[in-house]
């Protein structure tokens, strides 16, 4: 079996942020920031750590902040420069000519739909999808684990995560077969189960590599739950035709499209910083004692 190696990895950026409002109501919900850096720079920082060569960004009307912060910023560099300070900081965020490539969603029809639209950029071969709301902290990172288990068994691996039972009627739920290590088989895929009728509680939380043939079953723009073209429901179809293995993430995730996990994650990532943790840290002590 050869195994063609991971280039591209699509970011699905086109949603309008709702939960977020009023703070995403002229801002892409993918600049808020963690710390001091846009939710989608981490994703793109763990694209690219994993060895992804292309970025490709499925966008909507008013993202145009989010393309700029991937560009030149002529005013803002020219000004460092003769300020004398350090452009260290942003020199990394640039990408080169030719990534991100930057597709238009012209209407919210769902991931499979979203995912679907980057199908000419991806051609013939293997991608990544990265969620950007979901922020995953490890080393090395999560994607790049993934690849490595990709590069083992080929075909498709989506990542896995345990959550209590509780919880497993709010996401993608993997039907587990043999385990080896943090490797599972995927033997079925369930789009948010009824209470109590779940396989397993392994969820999928937003990390995915796949086959290119996902675009052909995403053709045909079968609507599942919440009448969207749902990604889940394409991979299904795959299960059997290709070997497809849920990989469980060693290290943290934090879900940044709710309130309560971008808080937890801005104090998580700051407490873990020499610069300021200290003194958030103090802070948080001092409020909670």
């Amino acid at each position: 079996m050869t195994i063609k190696p991971v280039r591209k990895a699509i970011f699905p950026v086109a949603g309008l942020g709702t939960r977020f409002l009023p703070a995403t109501k002229a801002m892409p919900k993918e600049m808020l920031t963690v710390v001091d850096k846009p939710l989608i720079q981490y994703a793109v920082e763990e694209a690219l750590e994993a060895g992804i060569e292309q970025l490709i960004f499925v966008t909507g009307r008013g993202k145009g902040a989010l393309e700029d912060h991937f560009d030149v910023s002529f005013e803002l560099e020219t000004t460092m420069r003769a300020r004398g300070k350090s452009l260290a900081v942003i020199e990394t965020i640039r990408q080169q000519p030719g990534s991100p490539v930057y597709v238009r969603q012209q209407e919210p029809l769902g991931l499979g739909h979203a995912v679907w639209c980057a199908r000419e950029i991806v051609g013939d071969e293997p991608f990544a999808v990265l969620l950007p709301d979901e922020l995953m902290v490890g080393s090395p990172n999560f994607l790049k684990q993934m690849v490595d288990a990709y590069q083992q068994v080929g075909g498709n691996v989506i990542g896995a995560l345990e959550v209590a039972p509780e919880e497993t009627n709010k996401y993608g739920i993997i039907s587990p077969g043999q385990r080896d290590g943090a490797l599972t088989e995927v033997t079925a895929l369930v789009e948010k189960p009824a209470a109590g009728s779940a396989p397993s509680n392994l969820m999928i939380p937003g990390r995915y590599i796949l086959q290119p043939e996902v675009m052909q079953i995403l053709d045909a723009k079968e609507t599942g739950a919440g009448g969207e073209i749902q990604l889940t429901d394409a991979m299904a179809k795959l299960i059997g035709q290709q070997p497809f293995h849920g990989f469980t993430f060693d290290g943290e995730r934090f879900d940044c499209g709710d309130k309560t996990g971008f808080i937890m994650a801005n104090l998580a990532l700051a407490l873990a910083r020499d610069d300021i943790g200290p003194a958030v840290r103090a802070f948080a002590q001092q409020r909670l004692g």
